[in-house]
């Protein structure tokens, strides 16, 4: 039964002004699927004002982290991004959603494909063992607007080391240049092939599984591409390629 469990912020990283990482003690916490999600809130009178959020965290890591930006009008966000280490915040157990891995059928490649902080599942994922042992090409692909939105670099660099020939990381910004990247937006890039060409390797019902997570115009925009590619949206009753979770 699903219940608000007390946690509290153990670290904190600004990765600008608006884009930030809390992570947090829960020791009640179960275990859950890289790639779920929960309600994260605060306290206020007796009430908790929480919306979801996918866990960035590793199911074995000690610790539970949260990637946010604070919006401007919204009820939460901001007093999240006011949080500091040692502040107390609420946590719903247990986690759920299907954008895992065990729900995705089985295929040689794996593209998981973000914008903005949308990336989080997937680095959960990216935590676990089942993610390089099932696939021998997995392929993130991380749209953002500019290139001090990109957050992460450091984790993601880390398994660039150490699975230089299974992974493949494709960094985009669309409104400025940047280093190492291309610019533009994801389903464009798609279309034109540069995605594929970036990485050597293509888009095909027989071989690959693409996962698609954050701003649902995005999502739409790569759905219809990857359809014209012949993939199809992956359905328990009806097997396909194409997983997804949006956020908003």
């Amino acid at each position: 039964m699903a219940q608000w469990l007390d946690a509290k912020v153990v670290s904190r990283t600004d990765w600008n002004d608006h884009l930030f990482s809390l992570r947090f003690s829960c020791a009640d916490f179960p275990l859950f699927k890289a790639g779920q999600f929960t309600k994260v809130g605060v306290e206020k009178d007796g009430k908790v004002l929480s919306r979801p959020y996918s866990l960035v965290s590793g199911p074995e890591d000690n610790e539970l982290e949260i990637i946010a930006v604070p919006v401007a009008e919204g009820l939460l966000s901001p007093k999240l991004h006011t949080l500091a280490i040692g502040d107390a915040l609420k946590i719903m157990s247990p986690a759920t959603g299907f954008l895992v891995l065990d729900e995705v059928p089985k295929s040689r490649d794996l593209w998981l494909m973000a914008t903005g902080t949308g990336v989080g599942p997937f680095l959960s994922i990216l935590a676990t063992k089942q993610a390089w042992e099932s696939y021998e090409n997995v392929i993130l692909v991380y749209g953002a607007r500019y290139q001090h939105d990109l957050a992460y670099l450091p984790l993601i660099e880390s398994w660039m080391q150490q699975y230089p020939e299974k992974f493949h990381f494709v960094p985009i910004v669309s409104r400025e240049e940047s280093d190492g990247g291309l610019r533009g937006r994801i389903p464009n890039l798609l279309k034109t092939l540069t995605i594929q060409e970036q990485v050597g390797l293509d888009l095909h019902p027989e071989h690959s599984q693409v996962m698609l997570c954050g701003n649902p115009a995005m999502i739409e925009g790569a759905m219809q591409t990857l359809v014209e590619f012949g993939l199809s949206k992956h359905l328990r009753r009806s097997p396909g390629q194409i997983s997804m979770e949006r956020y908003w």
